[in-house]
């Protein structure tokens, strides 16, 4: 389904700051995996993201998506079958538009765009029932602007946003980390759910371990561009986050911190 075959990127090349990230990275996801990548600040994870999505192009090496080469293909022809929810909840809505709106957008993905067309008040009965599952009172709100959400509120619009066009791949970058807890627990539910339903693949990068073992069909541990750890099944099933801790700490101890 996704397939990442050779990848070599380097920042900052002929400097001083120069790093070699990624050499000669490989990375095979099937179709309906739901895989949860944690790893320490500099392990690559966000990058990767931004590999696939095409905000950052690789030096070389090749992305193939539903067997088709995406590897010189624009983000933005990309976002037609990625959709990809931020860290920042403000970044998957506009915050000038109403719920109603939002939703109305994300709908006609893909479609023709002015707004009159965009928006389609038959559907508003179908945007309340995406929104009530929520339990944030969201579906009596479709006149609120975006920018006048919690964070919480907002993330989760995005979400569902990103959902509705049932994308070929859910991009998840540390989507619950700017919440607080009892709002990341929404968000982390709704996330499943959605993913579930709609029969998605999805990557979710997180620094949550409780979320990497409770959530997600494969578990993937990145350290400095490498994959140090990639389980699924019975073997995923087993570990707690303990033995996750104990993974980092050697590999901590290993480069002499």
């Amino acid at each position: 389904m996704l397939k990442l075959s050779g990848i070599y990127k380097t920042f900052n090349k002929s400097t001083v700051d120069e790093k070699v990230l990624f050499s000669g990275f490989d990375l095979s996801i099937n179709k309906g995996e739901f895989v949860a990548v944690v790893g320490s600040n500099g392990s690559g994870k966000t990058t990767i993201l931004n590999i696939i999505s095409g905000d950052i192009a690789p030096d070389s090496g090749k992305i193939e998506l539903n067997g088709e080469d995406i590897t010189d293909k624009k983000n933005f022809v990309r976002a037609a079958n990625i959709a990809r929810v931020f860290q920042d909840p403000a970044a998957g809505t506009s915050p000038s538009m109403t719920i109603f709106e939002n939703l109305s957008i994300a709908d006609n993905k893909g479609g023709r765009f002015d707004l009159r067309r965009g928006l389609n008040y038959k559907r508003k009965d179908h945007y309340r029932e995406l929104l009530s599952v929520l339990g944030m009172g969201l579906e009596d709100r479709l006149g609120t602007r975006a920018g006048a959400l919690s964070g919480g509120q907002r993330q989760a619009l995005a979400l569902i946003m990103a959902t509705m066009a049932k994308p070929s791949l859910l991009l998840l970058d540390e989507h619950t980390a700017a919440l607080d807890p009892k709002s990341a627990d929404i968000v982390m539910n709704l996330t499943d759910k959605l993913i579930h339903e709609n029969s998605l693949t999805a990557i979710m990068v997180t620094h949550n371990l409780r979320y990497a073992v409770e959530y997600g069909t494969r578990s993937i541990m990145m350290h400095e561009g490498s994959i140090v750890l990639d389980v699924s099944g019975e073997k995923r099933n087993s570990l707690t986050i303990d033995d996750y801790l104990a993974k980092f700490n050697r590999i901590s101890i290993e480069c002499g911190n």
